[in-house]
């Protein structure tokens, strides 16, 4: 196998999760395809004797290709052309991916997406590379040429404006509250029944990485085996706000160890994200509250 057609099996092994990038980076699947179409040529014109990570360096192509993308919109005050629809950003096969990574992915809708398209082009793309893709900070300064300092503090303005838009994301804060304080309690009292009841039958619980590495599986599907997931090992979690939005925590001795994120749709939980990295859990705006 000659050094291109290495390249070209490297890069379609990434391409699900760099396409998810893009999705979220660009909110268009028309532009998502010119993106990475842009980021193999450039790869296939670099020398990479010297990567280490491809992943990561993929990733930061990508991200340097929607950054220009988002750039020229913004000064001809253009909206995204094709479909502006959200996806998930992977079925079965892509989450078996080891670098399958995304954080709030399933739960971007059109309203988020109207929200990150106010957003200035390099708050959008920190926002969405360290928030959504868990890619760290020293990783994304480069590409926006800022400090370190500075990307986090873009993050923060982001996350900000992001959250004041939780109602009109689908993320009514009462009636999220509402929905996880009844799911939190029917998982203390093991009631498999009440659990299902609040559960989409197509509901997903992702585990980060880190959560793997404890034991957790990384992807659970269904409304039963969800249930069962909480009914029997899920009691010790305690209710929490994240962002002001309603989730839980697992902090035995008092210091989070896990947090769990729900997405919400018509009243009931349509996705689940178990989060145990340790970094992101210090940066979390986390307010445990009493049973």
């Amino acid at each position: 196998m000659d050094e291109k057609d290495w390249l070209a099996e490297r890069f379609e092994a990434h391409r699900p999760r760099l396409r998810a990038v893009a999705r979220r980076m660009l909110g268009s699947a028309a532009e998502a395809d010119d993106a990475l179409q842009e980021a193999w040529l450039r790869l296939s014109r670099s020398d990479t004797s010297g990567v280490q990570n491809m992943g990561g360096w993929l990733t930061t192509i990508v991200a340097r290709v929607c950054l220009d993308l988002l750039r020229a919109r913004q000064s001809r005050r253009e909206k995204p052309a094709g479909e502006h629809l959200p996806e998930p950003v992977g079925d079965g096969a892509d989450s078996a991916d080891p670098e399958h990574q995304a954080l709030m992915a399933d739960s971007v809708g059109l309203a988020l997406l109207a929200v990150l398209d106010t957003l200035a082009p390099a708050e959008r793309l920190v926002f969405v590379l360290h928030d959504m893709f868990d890619v760290p900070f020293d990783q994304i300064a480069p590409v926006i040429e800022r400090s370190p300092a500075a990307a986090r503090q873009l993050a923060s303005r982001a996350r900000r404006r992001v959250r004041a838009a939780g109602p009109a994301s689908g993320n009514d804060p009462a009636r999220q509250r509402e929905v996880v304080t009844a799911f939190l309690a029917a998982s203390r009292a093991g009631d498999f029944a009440a659990l299902v009841a609040l559960l989409d039958p197509d509901v997903t619980l992702r585990t980060d990485r880190d959560g793997v590495r404890m034991g957790a599986p990384e992807e659970i599907l269904g409304a039963q085996g969800v249930a069962s997931v909480f009914a029997e090992y899920a009691r010790g979690a305690r209710p929490a706000l994240i962002g002001g939005l309603a989730g839980a925590v697992w902090a035995p001795g008092g210091r989070p160890r896990v947090v769990f994120f729900f997405t919400l749709a018509d009243g009931t939980i349509t996705a689940i994200e178990r989060v145990a990295n340790p970094a992101r859990l210090r940066e979390l705006d986390l307010l445990i509250l009493d049973n």
